[in-house]
Formats: C-alpha cells, sequence, structure tokens
C-alpha cells in the first residue's frame, strides 16, 4: 500500500511540474535579440565593439571586467553598483559584442542604451511579459472599430496583434522591444485607439506618410498631454541647465504638435523677457536648428498660442533692428544689414510708372533700404532687410493696378439777346463818292454830288425857289440800321486724360498796341530819344477739368473755366476792351451721363453819337445835324461736359 502511495505522488508532482510555466529558452532568446540589435546600433558610431580583443580575467568583480572591456574596446559602459559577481573567464581573438552578450546570458545582465552609452545591471524577469500571453482584442472592419483589454502585455505582440487584425502597419521601435502596457477601450476608431494607447503609457505615437503607426519613446524633454481642444497630443517641458535655476519666473513656454502630428506648434506668455531669451528657450523646445549672429538687444510682454517657431521669430523682431531667414532648416538671426539676412526683389510695374510708385512708399519702410529704378524696363530693384523688402514688395503689388483713362467731351453754347441801332445824317467833301447803298432792310445810303445836284434842279424847276447846286466832291450819308444779334455755338474738342491728372485747353487770340516813350538825354547838347515798345492783350478760353473716378464708376469732376473776349475793334496803338468770365465747380456724375452747366452771365452796352455843336442836343434838329449808334447784348453761356471711362 505504501508503494501504490508513493508511486501516485511521484506522478502527482511530475504532473504538477508538467503543468507550473517554466521560464522558456524563447524568452531569453528575444532578450539575447533585442540586445544585439541594439549593440549593432551603436556599432556604427563605435567601432570597437567589433574588434578582436583578447582579455582573460579569473576571480575578479564583473564591474572591474566591464571597465576592462571599456577600454581595450573604446566603449561607454555604466555598471550598476548593485550587480556585484565574480567572474572568471578567459577570452581569445574574439570581439567585445559577443562577449557582453556572453555576459547577459551567463550572468542575468540585461543592457539598456542612451545614445552610445550603455548601462549594465541584473535582469529582473518578473518585468518581462509571458511568452503565451493572449492578446484580447477585437476589430469590427465595418465601422473601423477595435476594442482593446490590455493588462501588462508586451507592446510588441499587441503591434503585432493588431496589424494582423486591421491590415494597418503598427511598428514599434526597437527602444520599445520590452515595454508593458495597459489600456482598455471598447469600440474606439482605431486611429484615436492608437493614440489612447500611446498617451495611458506614456510613449510617443507617428503616423507616416504610407498610413502607417509607428510607436517610439518619448525625448528626455517631451510629455504627453490633453491640449485646449481636448485632443491628446506631445508637448515640451523646459529644461533646466547646468548651474541655472530655470526659466525666467515670468517665461512660460510649450511645444506641442498640430492635429496632423507634422508640424510643432509653440504656445508664449513672457512678462518683459528678453527677446533673445524666449528664442533660445523656443528653439530648445522644439529641436530647432538656429545661428545667432550677435546678441539681441530688447525685451517683450507677449501671450500666443500655438504658432510656428517661424511666426514667432516674426512676431518677435518685427519693428527691431534683427530680422531672420530659414536656409535648409537653419534660422540664421542677427542684424538686419548682415550678408546673409539681406535680400534682393526685382519688381516688374505692370500698369504704374515707377516715379510715381516711388512717391507712394512711405519714408519710414524706406529706412535702410535701397531702391534702384531702371526705367527702360519700368523695374525696381529692392535691397535690403528681407520684413522690409516683403512689405514694400506687396505695396507695391497692391499700388501697381490698372489706371482708367477719361475721355472727357465739353461743348459751350453762347446764347446772345440784343440790338444795335445807328442813325444820323452824314454830309461832307470826299474825292471818288458813289451814289448807292442799301434800304432794305436798313437804310444805309450814300448820295453823290450829282444825285443832290439833280434832285436841287428839279426842286427850283418852277422858278419859285432858286437852291442852287453843291460843289462836285459834296455828298450826304443817310443810316437808319437796326441789327439783332443771333445765337453762336461753341464745340470744344474731345479731351482725354488718366484719373487723377488735369486735362487742359486754351483757345483764344491776342491784340498788341505800341507805347511810346520820349527821353532826353544828354544836358550839353540833348538828343531826344523815342522807345517804341508792344504791350500783349491776350482773350481766351481756358478749361480745366480734373476728373477722379470712383470704385462704383462714378466721376467727380473738378472744372475750371475761364472766357475773355474783346468787345470791340480800337483805334490803332490804343488797348482793346474786353470782357472775362469765370467759374469754377467740383461735380459728381455716373459713368457717361452728361451734366449742363449754366448761369454765365455778362451784359454789353455801348451808346456814342456825333454831330453839330448845339444843335446836335436840340430835340427834332439833332436827328438832322448828328449821327448816333447804341448797342445792348446779353449773352448766356451754357457748358454741357460728358465723362466717358475707358479701361485699356
Amino acid at each position: 500500500m505504501k508503494t501504490l502511495n508513493s508511486i501516485l505522488t511521484f506522478i502527482y508532482i511530475l504532473i504538477g511540474c508538467l503543468i507550473l510555466p517554466i521560464p522558456s529558452s524563447a524568452q531569453t532568446d528575444e532578450r539575447l535579440d533585442r540586445i544585439e540589435q541594439h549593440l549593432n546600433t551603436i556599432a556604427s558610431s563605435s567601432p570597437g565593439i567589433n574588434e578582436i580583443i583578447n582579455l582573460s580575467v579569473s576571480g575578479v568583480s564583473i564591474q572591474e571586467f566591464l571597465r576592462a572591456l571599456a577600454e581595450a574596446a573604446d566603449l561607454n559602459i555604466n555598471v550598476d553598483q548593485n550587480l556585484d559577481r565574480t567572474i572568471f573567464n578567459n577570452f581569445q581573438a574574439e570581439t567585445a559584442l559577443n562577449i557582453l552578450l556572453f555576459l547577459a546570458k551567463e550572468y542575468d545582465l540585461d543592457y539598456s542604451f542612451i545614445g552610445n552609452i550603455i548601462s549594465v545591471k541584473p535582469f529582473d524577469s518578473s518585468k518581462q511579459p509571458h511568452k503565451a500571453s493572449i492578446i484580447k482584442a477585437s476589430f469590427n472592419t465595418n465601422a473601423n472599430t477595435i476594442t482593446l483589454d490590455l493588462k501588462n502585455d508586451s507592446l510588441s505582440v499587441v503591434s503585432k496583434t493588431i496589424t494582423k487584425l486591421t491590415g494597418t502597419n503598427v511598428i514599434v521601435t526597437s527602444d520599445l522591444k520590452g515595454q508593458l502596457i495597459e489600456l482598455f477601450v471598447k469600440d474606439m476608431h482605431l486611429d484615436d485607439a492608437l493614440k489612447q494607447l500611446a498617451f495611458n503609457n506614456k510613449i510617443k505615437l507617428k503616423e507616416t506618410s504610407d498610413g502607417a503607426f509607428v510607436f517610439m519613446p518619448l525625448a528626455l524633454n517631451e510629455e504627453n498631454y490633453i491640449g485646449s481642444n481636448d485632443l491628446i497630443g506631445i508637448r515640451r517641458v523646459s529644461k533646466v541647465a547646468d548651474g541655472q535655476a530655470g526659466t525666467p519666473s515670468g517665461l512660460q513656454i510649450e511645444a506641442n504638435v498640430d492635429k496632423t502630428g507634422l508640424q510643432q506648434l509653440i504656445s508664449v506668455d513672457a512678462q518683459n523677457i528678453p527677446i533673445e531669451q524666449i528664442i533660445k528657450t523656443a528653439a530648445e523646445q522644439i529641436n530647432a536648428n538656429y545661428f545667432l549672429y550677435d546678441g539681441i538687444i530688447g525685451t517683450v510682454t507677449t501671450h500666443l498660442q500655438n504658432v510656428s517657431f517661424e511666426d514667432l521669430l516674426i512676431a518677435l523682431l518685427k519693428g527691431t533692428n534683427y530680422t531672420h531667414k530659414n536656409i535648409n532648416d537653419i534660422y540664421t538671426i542677427g542684424s538686419r544689414n548682415l550678408e546673409g539676412l539681406r535680400e534682393i526683389k526685382v519688381i516688374q510695374l505692370q500698369h504704374r510708372a515707377i516715379d510715381t510708385i516711388q512717391s507712394m512708399i512711405p519714408s519710414e519702410w524706406k529706412k535702410g533700404i535701397e531702391i534702384k529704378e531702371f526705367r527702360e524696363q519700368n523695374t525696381l530693384l529692392i535691397t535690403g532687410s528681407g520684413p522690409q523688402v516683403n512689405e514694400i514688395g506687396n505695396l507695391i503689388k497692391e499700388l501697381d493696378k490698372l489706371v482708367p483713362m477719361i475721355l472727357i467731351e465739353v461743348n459751350m453754347l453762347d446764347i446772345r439777346k440784343g440790338h444795335e441801332v445807328k442813325t444820323g445824317i452824314q454830309a461832307g467833301i470826299s474825292d471818288s463818292i458813289q451814289t448807292g447803298g442799301s434800304i432794305l432792310p436798313g437804310i444805309d445810303y450814300t448820295f453823290g454830288a450829282a444825285s443832290i445836284n439833280n434832285f436841287l434842279s428839279k426842286v427850283g424847276a418852277g422858278g419859285t425857289f432858286n437852291l442852287g447846286r453843291v460843289t462836285p466832291n459834296f455828298y450826304v450819308r443817310l443810316s437808319a440800321l437796326e441789327q439783332n444779334n443771333n445765337v453762336e455755338m461753341r464745340s470744344v474738342p474731345k479731351l482725354s486724360t488718366l484719373n487723377g491728372h488735369t486735362a487742359s485747353l486754351s483757345i483764344g487770340n491776342s491784340r498788341y498796341y505800341s507805347v511810346s516813350t520820349q527821353n532826353v538825354l544828354g544836358s550839353l547838347n540833348p538828343q531826344t530819344v523815342v522807345t517804341e515798345t508792344f504791350n500783349k492783350v491776350d482773350a481766351a478760353m481756358i478749361i480745366d477739368i480734373k476728373p477722379i473716378v470712383s470704385g462704383d464708376e462714378q466721376v467727380t469732376l473738378n472744372i475750371k473755366i475761364d472766357i475773355s473776349d474783346f468787345t470791340k475793334d480800337t483805334p490803332l496803338n490804343q488797348p482793346p476792351p474786353s470782357t472775362t468770365s469765370k467759374f469754377e465747380s467740383i461735380i459728381r456724375i455716373r459713368n457717361e451721363e452728361t451734366v449742363v452747366l449754366g448761369g454765365i452771365e455778362r451784359f454789353e452796352s455801348s451808346s456814342s453819337g456825333s454831330g453839330v455843336p448845339l444843335l446836335a442836343r436840340i430835340p427834332g434838329l439833332k436827328w438832322l445835324f448828328s449821327s448816333r449808334s447804341k448797342s445792348r447784348n446779353k449773352v448766356v453761356s451754357v457748358v454741357f461736359i460728358k465723362p466717358t471711362i475707358i479701361y485699356q
């Protein structure tokens, strides 16, 4: 009976041993593969790891052995102080890489890597995931949602499972091969689930251009956070440099990525902080490459949310003597006149002339800027600070617009109303006087000596009166004439001008009269010198019109009209009388409409007469012994103006 019990006990123990989990060699192989992959990665920058070395020790601590190995292979090795083991080994013609792998396997060592630094510590098998663990995950293809129930599972195994379920490549970098993760989500979109997995386990997720997702470790100054838009992102936290207390108390800078995960954005809150300090801290947050030519003087107070590093530099340096330029992702920052920071821009104008554009640029903008003109090509060459050059270039493009041409039709109508009466009897003696003249519509008739003698002979034919005869050169002229003025039309040729420029027209004539000056020169032998000069008198119609076109195609006209005219002819060497009419007005009309301007009136009146003294003033007799002329005229000028906008 005892024998039977012993046999059963042995069977139970054997079955229990088979059922109990035992460390698998596959788990060890996975760890060694990970270590070997890292060692091969640093071989490019530390070639000594693949060099052949000879190293023989007997009864030395593992810390001393690794220190000797580091010196022989020119490696950076850091050993955990808690690692206390003794080594007895003889390695001949072997690489340092194989020796490190041997030590990891035989003495249960684990390696971690920061750059080319290898940290050695005891291997903790309790933190390693079980090889046979089953990942609890399901994927809904139609809704593109996934359900995950993860607890202390390997990130590498989870990534493989998600890739197989969804068909989307989920990749884990070598730094996270042994990472354990936890997460529970139900029916969440795949993209959001992966972001939540990265956020919960303090790792970083990036999406590549081909649609794959990559898990990678956070950098030393990075952390996950939930932004103001309730989206998960990554931001950089300020570093504290050696010997410094950190960033200034009035400066807070955070870096994160945008929704696409491709562009890094910066949030700045500064209170009277030096500009140079803000630039350096912000560049450090996003790992931006910059080159500072000289120190930047000045402080700012600002609050910016989620701006790019380029926009941050523009905001900080605007209005200062400094500028920046991005060349191959390297930001060069310094004084505006430094070589490499200057910019050259060639602007060819299409619609305006370069001489008018120059005067439109504010003088403050042109400080430190050189502008050269090429009139043959209607081109400006601008050199100077990049922001100033771009600002002037944008202004010139806004000003270089099509200038409208305006055709102006001006017609002037003179309405004359008046009459002239000329009456009287004129008698005298003159050679070669012929009898004749007009009786209708007015009387202007001259009687010669023959006609008068014939008339006198007929009157004295009865013998009662003998009136005698007149001398052969005697004549008599009878005048009784009334003349009415008609309407005179003046038409001015069409004028064309550019918008905002004055169109002028002048039509008239000139008359001259002489002025004689008599001077006596000398006292002993005086001489008389007569100087004759001719003075000029002008009479003209002058029209000045300045059109201004508004945006709704209405035209504002500044009108100036000056009309002068000679009233009558004068004897030689006497200045002629003239009249003058002027008016100035500003009106606004639509394109191709006609405006009528009136009210320019002038009165012309004259009265003259000649006759025998005393008799010319006696009523009744004055018509026989005088000749009179009287005129009165009223002139009304009306102006018609029609502008037409012509676009070239």
